[in-house]
């Protein structure tokens, strides 16, 4: 797994991890604020302008702005655009929209790392879910689509899914800040 370089976790530090749905949820840090941050993190790197563009995006979503990183994943038709698009949707919540645009990102790079990760969270406490999530350690993002949706309609279900929705947005980012392997 790519770990991210300290520059580009404090960008996601809040005292939770994203709701699954669209917020807002307290300790999020405003978007002109986050756009300075963001630009401030990617100053010294040698991130491509779209990759960079998409990283704001991914940054704005994990601080509940769903609109600008919906603005900013909308103008961007690569599959990393896609990805992006799709989870911004699965939040809003709009679960058949977002799997359009998981069809349209096909097999990610990062659903290795993604499947790796589940596996280490979930085969301890809920081997079930880790079944429906990453059967044969390939990750399935419509499966994790439709658990979001079920989790919307209980009541406190949503606690593992939010982490490994925050495991999905951090290796999302790592990919697209290009960090080293650790």
């Amino acid at each position: 797994m790519k770990s991210l370089k300290p520059e580009f976790a404090s960008l996601l530090t809040t005292l939770e991890p994203p709701e699954l749905g669209p917020g807002p949820r307290t300790g999020v840090r405003a978007e002109k604020e986050m756009e300075r941050d963001v630009e401030a993190a990617l100053a010294s790197s040698d991130v491509s302008d779209p990759n960079r563009n998409l990283a704001l995006g991914l940054v704005l979503l994990w601080h509940d702005h769903l609109d600008a990183a919906h603005t900013i994943a909308q103008a961007n038709e690569s599959r990393d655009g896609s990805y992006l698009h799709a989870i911004m949707h699965r939040r809003e919540p709009d679960y058949s929209n977002a799997k359009y645009w998981f069809r349209r990102v096909g097999q990610h790079p990062c659903y290795t790392d993604l499947a790796n990760q589940a596996v280490k969270l979930l085969a301890p406490q809920d081997p079930e879910l880790l079944k429906q999530l990453a059967p044969n350690a390939q990750w399935d993002a419509f499966a994790f689509v439709d658990a979001c949706e079920t989790a919307s309609r209980k009541q406190g279900a949503d606690r593992v899914l939010r982490q490994i929705q925050a495991l999905e947005l951090k290796t999302l980012l790592s990919y697209l800040a290009g960090c080293s392997e650790s």
